[in-house]
């Protein structure tokens, strides 16, 4: 299987040169059926919107085409990183402070590997973090395996569409 740092040092120069921010690559599946997700988004708006990932897809189509850094046989995948976002750079978690989330470690952190509660920032290479059980932490970014933030009304109302036209009108709760 691919390594994703070396994904990764091909794909970010691609995408930051048509404006945009590379948040995730992620290669998964088994056997003959593999996934090449790549996530981003507009600095601008944290989002994309279709025509977004459709150009984003065409020039790392021929970029990896050319390089051939995957042997298996997979599909290309581009995405906006959605509303329930995974959190996978430092300032990630200063941006969306304030905000839920569950971080998972890879090693023991506070006596804990799991955790769940409130962004509070960062200071230096660690993530402030108010636990809903364990109290205030800071968790290592060096240590993060996975995180994402919680689907809140808070959230939703903080990651309002682009464009709401032809969407059904919703409303959200403080």
């Amino acid at each position: 299987m691919a390594d994703i740092a070396e994904l990764t040092a091909l794909i970010e120069p691609e995408v930051k040169a048509l404006g945009f921010d590379l948040v995730r690559v992620k290669l998964f599946g088994s056997g003959d059926e593999y996934t090449l997700q790549i996530m981003a988004e507009n600095p601008a708006t944290k989002q994309l919107v279709i025509e977004d990932c459709a150009t984003i897809s065409r020039r790392l189509s021929d970029v990896l085409d050319e390089a051939d850094p995957i042997e298996e046989a997979y599909r290309l995948e581009v995405s906006s990183p959605g509303i329930d976002r995974p959190l996978t750079r430092l300032h990630d978690f200063l941006e969306w402070a304030g905000h839920e989330a569950k971080i998972a470690t890879a090693e023991t952190v506070a006596g804990r590997k799991s955790f769940r509660g409130i962004l509070k920032g960062v200071e230096g290479e660690e993530i402030q973090f108010q636990d809903n059980k364990a109290g205030d932490v800071a968790i290592p970014f060096a240590l993060v395996g996975d995180a994402k933030l919680i689907l809140t009304d808070a959230l939703i109302s903080a990651s309002m569409p682009l464009s709401s036209d032809g969407a059904d009108e919703f409303e959200t709760e403080e």
